[in-house]
């Protein structure tokens, strides 16, 4: 990545003279928090939000590359009670969720004398795809600062900066909340998201990489990689009879595979058919 961009991103952040950094322990998040401690040191803080969508081990993980990074790092509890119309799941449940997860953040830096919040979006996340989520980041206005949109950051120019820090999780592979396991139109509910959190550190424990395991009312629809169909395949009945054993009615593998955003494509669908139609007349 171009050196001059960096030094752009860094600029920006050093501007802010003191931020908190909303802080997953992704890649995207990692990164810019690992820019944000170079450029402010004591004055910048992690900040992960601990709710019944992040999974544990997720907060384990971004406990251990808070240490790695050397940033200080704090822990806010979040109840999804506090989140209006995010549990009836509609196609925008990501902005309310979003929307109040800033708040939290931003009342939490205001209180403890913070400039800003900083924000991982990353400018592949917001092309082509349903993304209500990021209304709610352009909705905040100065209060969140999003480097990697404003300078056009990429997913992959962000690994390499990772990559180039030795941050452990440079190659790790892409995650979201376990809100987006849910079929749209499905309530979400403290349990929905256990079983669904027990279901993927299953297939974790079993060695999967990358996956997803999808719940449409009470069937099971996962999600592997090609490279790991085969696998999936070979271990299909412990699969079914540990996902089973969690309450699953059902259990599919998606020949498909693994792809970001699936339960999307039938609403993205929609939305071509409507404007072949619109065309057409």
């Amino acid at each position: 990545m171009d050196a001059a961009k960096i030094g752009t991103i860094r600029k920006a952040i050093k501007a802010r003279e003191s931020a908190v950094i909303a802080f997953s322990g992704g890649v995207d998040s990692s990164t810019l928090a690992a820019l944000a401690f170079e450029e402010l040191g004591e004055k910048a803080l992690a900040v992960t939000i601990d709710s019944p969508l992040f999974p544990r081990q997720q907060l384990e993980t971004a406990a251990q590359t808070a240490c790695e990074i050397g940033i200080q790092h704090k822990i806010l509890p979040f109840s999804l009670t506090s989140v209006p119309y995010f549990s009836a799941n509609t196609i925008n449940r990501c902005y309310f969720c979003k929307k109040a997860l800033l708040e939290t953040l931003v009342e939490f830096a205001e209180k403890a004398g913070y400039n800003v919040v900083l924000e991982g979006t990353n400018a592949s996340e917001i092309k082509g795809e349903n993304r209500p989520g990021y209304r709610a980041i352009e909705e905040a206005g100065d209060k969140i600062f999003s480097p990697f949109v404003e300078f056009n950051v990429t997913k992959e120019e962000i690994r390499e900066i990772a990559s180039n820090r030795a941050l452990s999780v440079a190659s790790k592979p892409s995650a979201a909340c376990l809100a987006t396991r849910i079929a749209y139109g499905q309530p979400i509910t403290t349990e929905s998201l256990e079983k669904i959190e027990k279901a993927e550190e299953y297939l974790l424990a079993l060695g999967f990489t990358q996956f997803r395991v999808r719940m449409h009312s009470n069937l099971a629809r996962i999600e592997v990689t090609g490279e790991e169909f085969e696998d999936a395949i070979r271990k299909k009945e412990k699969i079914s009879r540990y996902l089973k054993s969690l309450g699953f009615d059902f259990v599919t593998l998606d020949l498909e595979g693994f792809r970001s955003g699936s339960m999307d494509e039938p609403y993205m669908r929609k939305m071509a058919e409507k404007a072949e139609e619109a065309e057409d007349d």
